[in-house]
């Protein structure tokens, strides 16, 4: 044990530790094709709304020269005039990990509910007869121990989040509260089981229990859209589990989205990516890292009820340091899952085995080997040289935060930032808000390139300059070395809501 754990500490130190339903239809709608997005599996690809050409993409794996990649002027434009820069890690893997996808989806209402609530006139009827409403959508997906998670993520994300909005259609386009049952089918009958009424006549029912019984929780409709993206998560990672060995699906990817649908944008975290909002100069936190030290009583509660899952070889309450031997019966700090703050224990004989999480800050591991603790795929992910499953610790479900933007008047000047960690571990929040000011005054408001050039300067600053000692920022500190990739997405100003 001792071995194995010299030797995944060993990795931890080299950085190769990972800084880290119904099924959708086959193809993305909507610029799914293109450029620079080979077969899964396939050793190196780029975002399809890239186009890049040959050259280009040979240009975009030089981890020398690391060159910045944005959308070409010229080409396809992104969706309300979207900004995009991404650049390639300085050796930390063979290739860019990070992937990226950003599409306009149209979600259809299912055949079979036939929606027994009227929808208000005119809403969500298109040419042709068909039923729905489309949504706007932006990921970053940062990969580690290989891409083949992120690429398929990339993917395929967008349209799980499209299955679980199609029985939506009707419900999100009435005004009132959702129904608490569907329809079993388009020949059920108007019945709701959660409608009948609840009498006195029902049975020996006793007087005080029909209002209790009667109850019922409201739902909202932005919850309903919450929990839609919560579930896609869910199925997107379920679909990575069963094609990682026919797709050569490797390693595992954190994930970052934000959906734009009916006014309101949800933005999704499941990782140490994470997204801001810089409206009027104010700085408006979307998301939160999840990281061993943020999740540590979740982690440590699932070892608590499951002590199984640590193999015998780790321990589920945190020390300040290890143990060592010659300390057993002394009294250390010590807390469990159910402390935040810091106790004294006896040590005993169990202590003295690995902590479940060890390390702080960017270098905190769950069990020596993983950075972060939500994502998706790393299914066949173990403690190095063990049989030890990491994957139970892991959770493929993101936190999701609602903006909405009908609460505020907004400028062409105010944008949502989504970042990659390459770009957040050299770059704060406010840094982050100073460049994006810096650089849209210096162009007209109605210059769609604006925000292109924003996520550029943000790669650019993150990165840094090539010196003698490495890539180095602007104070002489050691810049990213990490992959980067950057969406600003404009929140007001003419023709962004087309």
């Amino acid at each position: 044990m001792l071995l194995r754990v010299r030797a995944a500490v060993a990795q931890l130190v080299a950085g190769l530790g990972a800084g880290a339903g119904a099924q959708p239809p086959a193809e993305p709608r909507g610029g799914g094709d293109g450029d620079g997005a080979p077969p899964a599996g396939a050793s190196f690809c780029r975002p399809a709304f890239l186009q890049l050409t040959p050259e280009e993409l040979r240009r975009a794996d030089d981890r020398a020269g690391r060159a910045v990649q944005s959308p070409r002027d010229g080409r396809r434009r992104l969706p309300w005039s979207t900004g995009y820069a991404e650049v390639i890690n300085a050796g930390k893997s063979q290739h860019n990990e990070d992937q990226a996808c950003c599409e306009v989806v149209f979600v259809e209402r299912r055949p079979s509910l036939r929606g027994r609530l009227p929808s208000r006139e005119g809403s969500g009827e298109l040419d042709g007869g068909r039923k729905g409403f489309y949504f706007h959508y932006w990921a970053l997906f940062d990969g580690h121990a290989g891409s083949g998670a992120a690429v398929m993520a990339s993917r395929r994300l967008h349209l799980h989040i499209c299955e679980q909005l199609r029985d939506l259609v009707d419900i999100l386009q009435d005004p009132s509260p959702p129904p608490i049952c569907l329809p079993h089918d388009a020949r059920a009958g108007p019945t709701e089981p959660s409608r009948v009424p609840l009498t006195e006549d029902d049975g020996d029912v006793p007087n005080d229990a029909v209002p209790r019984f009667h109850l019922e929780k409201a739902v909202s409709h932005e919850s309903l859209v919450i929990g839609a993206i919560e579930n896609a998560f869910k199925h997107m990672d379920d679909q990575i589990e069963r094609e990682r060995v026919s797709q050569r699906l490797s390693g595992g990817c954190c994930a970052l989205a934000a959906v734009y649908l009916m006014g309101k944008f949800y933005v999704a975290n499941a990782g140490d990516s994470r997204a801001i909002i810089i409206r009027n100069g104010e700085i408006i936190p979307m998301s939160r890292e999840f990281t061993p030290e943020t999740e540590r009583q979740r982690l440590q509660f699932l070892a608590f009820l499951r002590p199984e899952l640590l193999g015998k070889e780790f321990t589920h309450l945190e020390f300040p340091r290890r143990i060592q031997p010659k300390e057993l019966g002394r009294k250390m700090l010590y807390r469990d899952q159910s402390m935040n703050g810091w106790a004294y224990k006896k040590i005993e004989e169990d202590d003295l085995k690995f902590p479940l999480i060890y390390g702080e800050g960017k270098k905190a591991r769950v069990m020596a080997t993983i950075g972060v603790t939500r994502g998706l795929g790393d299914h066949d992910l173990k403690v190095f040289s063990s049989n030890i499953h990491i994957k139970p610790f892991l959770s493929c479900f993101p936190e999701v935060r609602v903006y909405d933007l009908t609460q505020y008047e907004h400028c062409p000047d105010d944008v949502l930032v989504l970042g990659t960690d390459g770009l957040w571990d050299v770059t704060n929040d406010k840094e982050v808000a100073g460049v994006v000011m810096e650089v849209l005054t210096s162009y007209e408001p109605n210059d769609p390139c604006r925000y292109t050039m924003v996520a550029q300067e943000l790669v650019v600053r993150s990165r840094g300059v090539l010196k003698e000692r490495g890539w180095r920022l602007a104070n002489d500190k050691l810049g990213s070395g990490d992959d980067i990739s950057v969406f600003v997405i404009p929140l007001g100003g003419p023709g962004n809501y087309t």
